[in-house]
This record gives C-alpha cells, sequence and structure tokens, in this order.
C-alpha cells in the first residue's frame, strides 16, 4: 500500500490545517519539552501548511533515528504490528478526518498516527524504546498473556502516557492528537498513578471513552530499562 498524494482535496489540507494548529497552540504548555522540541525538528516536513508527504518524512528519518513510516488501511494484527515496529518501521493510515469528527474517532486517522506519534521517533531515547517493544512483541507472539500485558504498556505509555516535567506533560500520542483529552488529562480532577510497571501490566484498558486513569513517568529512560527489564524477565 502506498500513499496517494495527489488524491487529496482542498477540503482535506484545510481540515490537516485547523487540526494541526490548534492542537499544536493547545499543547504548547501541556505537552513534554521533548515532543515540543521534535515537533518542531521536524517542521519542515511536518507542519500545517502542507499535509504530510511520507516520502518525505521517510527520506528526511534517514538522516535521523531511522524510522520509516509504513503505510496501512487501518487496524492490523498485532504480531504484524510488532514485527513492523521490531524493524523502525511505523503503521500509519493515510485517510484523514472529516469536519464532522474533528475531536473522536473509534480507529486511529494520519492526524493521530503522524502528529501524535511521530515526532517523537527523532528522540534518540524514545526511538530506542519503540524499537525494543516491538522486539519485544515479536519474542512474544505465541505468548497470548504476555501479548495483553504488552498492550496495556503500549496502551498506557505510547497512547497515553504522561510524564513529569514540571508538573503532568503529555508524551501519549492519544492524547497529543485529541483536544479534548489533552486538556482533560492535565486537569487536577483526573486520576493519575506513578508509573509501576507490574500495574500497568495488570490494569485493562477500554478505547470507546475518554480515558480517567493515567500513569505518569519521570523520563523517557524510565520507559527503556522499563522494556529491557521486562524483556530479561521474559525471556532468561
Amino acid at each position: 500500500m502506498i500513499q496517494q498524494y495527489d488524491q487529496y482535496t482542498e477540503k482535506d489540507l484545510a481540515i490537516w490545517n485547523l487540526l494541526f494548529s490548534r492542537q499544536q497552540e493547545n499543547l504548547n504548555d501541556k505537552a513534554s519539552i521533548t515532543y515540543l522540541k521534535s515537533l518542531a525538528k521536524m517542521k519542515p516536513v511536518l507542519n500545517a501548511k502542507e499535509i504530510p508527504n511520507f516520502e518525505k518524512i521517510n527520506q528526511w528519518f534517514d538522516n535521523e533515528t531511522g524510522w520509516q513510516i509504513k503505510c496501512v488501511p487501518g487496524l492490523i494484527p498485532v504480531d504484524d504490528f510488532f514485527e513492523l515496529l521490531s524493524q523502525k518501521k511505523f503503521c500509519s493510515s493515510t485517510w484523514l478526518r472529516s469536519m464532522e469528527n474533528l475531536d473522536y474517532l473509534e480507529e486511529p486517522d494520519m492526524f493521530h498516527d503522524i502528529f501524535g506519534h511521530v515526532p517523537l521517533l527523532c528522540n534518540p531515547v524514545f526511538s530506542e524504546f519503540m524499537q525494543e517493544f516491538g522486539k519485544l512483541g515479536v519474542q512474544m507472539k505465541d505468548e497470548s498473556v504476555r501479548l495483553i500485558q504488552l498492550q496495556r504498556l503500549y496502551w498506557f505509555t505510547i497512547e497515553f502516557g504522561l510524564i513529569n516535567e514540571n508538573g503532568n506533560k503529555i508524551y501519549g500520542a492519544g492524547i497529543a492528537s485529541s483536544f479534548s483529552e489533552t486538556n482533560l488529562s492535565t486537569e487536577n480532577a483526573v486520576n493519575i498513578s506513578p508509573f509501576d510497571l507490574e500495574t500497568i501490566l495488570t490494569t485493562p484498558f477500554e478505547t470507546d471513552h475518554v480515558q480517567n486513569h493515567y500513569f505518569i513517568t519521570h523520563s523517557y529512560e524510565q520507559l527503556f530499562a522499563a522494556i529491557l527489564a521486562l524483556k530479561k524477565n521474559w525471556t532468561t
């Protein structure tokens, strides 16, 4: 599957511009400084004025951490997803939400995948964390219980993680790409627990509503150490 870039319309561009512009402003004082710096660094290939061109982004990453965008039609099997992560290939949809669905989608679109996930892939520590996550997922492909636990870890970190940087800051893509959840996750009323690997592995999650429970890490190094510890415990 390839991105048919010439098929995007002026309406698509208007939606992308609106999503990008308002969320970039919304995240300015709410997101991890690492995420914000990564987004700024990628400005030549990731900005409000043009729909992201995966070929250009892949070329940009050639001189960075080596990640590549892999086009997919939508959600793919967990085994395939982990295999691609292990090869530094991040899956992305090529379709974009409509104006009528700016704030809620049941399935991730290109804005979630690219704006939410991709910037942190140019950070060396987070990049290694993601690849090791994929490698461990490949090793656990025949272990259904372990795969469920890895999905929980993915959900509460990569998708909906917070980091302590002079307060609760966002790095999870599910929050970073959602206008409403960005605001909710940084309010004092939500339930925020310290990052604890064993707790996360035993905490179920639900996908059909805004989250009400988040885990906060103190650094990206803590995430990387956690996946290495998990690999050691499960494979030796």
